[in-house]
């Protein structure tokens, strides 16, 4: 075979003539150009989206948050300790997701769903991104069944319905957890699926909430989301979010479920924290100008669902801690105005012995009786109304000694509701004890009671309803309501029982 050097020649030079020295670089890999506080610049990743799943050396991950002209902004979801400038970050195409299903109960995880108790992988393949669109208003429908607390003064004066969002609110250490999980705690039989959600608090104290949870036999229908203090900021910011994720695949199952994220204001501080070292512009006390658009988005996915999407329910309960009562701070008033109603609990009524410490002139259900058992409105219709009058004589008759007999009647009938309303911890009560209660004081057979005689009384009282009426116990919890005939035979026990109690005493 004969070699022409010519024709070899001018084929080079043809080639070289189409060769282009444009470099393409992918869109897919990036370097990273800074990295500290679990922050890291990313150069490159032109597609990358808000919210994407990064991939860092050592199986690290990150998640977007920041969208530059020439770099994006990512948060790290694990430790940046061995990971330096110049390394190089690959998208995965995914935003963040957690693992949902009936395998996560009983289960202790943290905030990518991950267990931390020891017992083992959670047996699911299903997952659910933890950012999502929430229900749209046609997906809607107005909440109008009651869930339950336990807690006579919530469900007599607050009530609580499912799809609403309630707001905890009050100082360091006035009982809103011990709130949360009594109401955990009365979902036992009620086919409501909890998840308790703790932003930023020490690994002891979740510890024991899952060990009372488990001493109750709640685990079997909860789960509990642990971001601790001393996690990452980004775990925490997105906890409640996954949290959140994990509910809505039971919502469109057509389940029940409370979710309770404590507490919101650790979540804003995190949030801060994020936005702080992503150079994002401050504004009032440091916060970012989205942290309203933070919560709203997040609580807006908790909702009732019309029956075509099979009725299930989020409701959430949100706590946020106050300093020194002041419900006027900027975190406490946004999330005000996003939730349905408020539950606030006061230092003062605390100290003075009063537990649960909820004041009832700034405690409100936006959604009111429309959430409350027909049995519980019939007796307990005037109750706010009592206790302002009552707070209002008691201030004014420090001033004077001099009390007419109706001033005295008026303050003796308000101290015994008070004790009605007092309540132990970890003892919610069932609806048919609190109307059985409730009804005592509507129909006044605590009158002729001391204060510190009252809950003894009522005890008695249901003990002895139950053993000889039952009837009208069952009947009060299968129909929720109480009718003119059993009102009328219960007002005939009570009196009975009080005469038998007299004789023996």
């Amino acid at each position: 075979m004969n070699i022409r050097p010519d024709e070899i020649s001018s084929l080079i030079k043809e080639q070289l003539k189409k060769y282009e020295t444009k470099i393409e670089q992918s869109t897919d890999i990036g370097t990273i150009l800074t990295i500290g506080d679990g922050i890291a610049m990313v150069y490159g990743l032109q597609n990358a989206m808000l919210g994407e799943l990064l991939l860092f050396p050592n199986n690290v991950y990150g998640m977007v948050m920041n969208l530059e002209e020439d770099n994006v902004g990512v948060v790290l979801l694990g430790s940046d300790l061995e990971i330096k400038e110049g390394d190089i970050v690959k998208r995965t195409g995914q935003v963040v997701e957690v693992p949902v299903g009936d395998a996560l109960l009983g289960r202790v995880v943290n905030a990518l769903g991950q267990p931390i108790d020891g017992k083992g992988p959670i047996n699911t393949i299903e997952t659910r991104p933890i950012e999502r669109s929430a229900p749209s208003i046609m997906d809607r429908q107005s909440v109008n069944s009651p869930l339950e607390t336990g807690i006579k003064v919530i469900d007599s004066m607050i009530p609580i319905g499912k799809g609403q969002r309630e707001l905890i609110i009050g100082d360091r250490q006035t009982g809103k957890t011990a709130i949360a999980i009594d109401t955990i705690i009365n979902q036992t039989g009620k086919d409501v699926i909890c998840i308790y959600v703790a932003i930023g608090q020490k690994n002891s104290s979740v510890a024991q909430i899952a060990q009372r949870l488990n001493q109750f036999g709640c685990m079997d229908y909860t789960v509990i989301i642990d971001a601790s203090i001393s996690e990452p900021a980004p775990l925490l910011y997105i906890s409640p979010f996954s949290g959140t994720a994990m509910a809505e695949y039971w919502m469109y199952q057509g389940k029940d479920v409370l979710i309770i994220f404590d507490d919101l204001y650790k979540h804003a501080i995190s949030y801060r924290s994020l936005s702080l070292l992503l150079k994002r512009n401050p504004g009032r006390e440091a916060f970012p100008g989205d942290i309203f658009y933070l919560h709203s988005r997040l609580l807006e996915r908790c909702a009732k669902l019309n029956s075509a999407l099979g009725g299930g329910s989020i409701t959430a309960l949100p706590i946020v801690e106050t300093l020194a009562g002041d419900i006027s701070a900027y975190i406490p008033t946004n999330i005000i105005s996003i939730t349905d109603g408020q539950i606030f609990l006061s230092t003062s009524l605390f100290n003075s012995g009063i537990r649960p410490a909820v004041d009832t002139g700034l405690s409100v259900s936006r959604v009111g009786s429309n959430a409350q058992f027909r049995a519980m409105k019939k007796v307990t219709s005037s109750l706010k109304m009592i206790i302002a009058n009552y707070n209002e004589l008691k201030s004014f008759s420090q001033f004077g000694s001099d009390i007419d007999e109706a001033t005295r009647k008026t303050l003796r009938y308000g101290e015994n509701l008070i004790a009605v309303l007092k309540q132990e911890q970890y003892k919610p009560l069932q609806i048919d004890e609190q109307v059985l209660q409730f009804f005592c004081v509507k129909y006044n057979f605590l009158n002729d009671l001391k204060p510190n005689e009252v809950n003894s009384f009522l005890s008695d009282l249901y003990k002895y309803v139950k053993d000889f009426h039952n009837d009208i116990l069952e009947k009060i919890k299968i129909t929720h309501d109480i009718k003119k005939p059993d009102r009328d035979n219960l007002r005939t026990i009570i009196t009975t029982f009080k005469n038998e109690r007299k004789a023996i005493n």
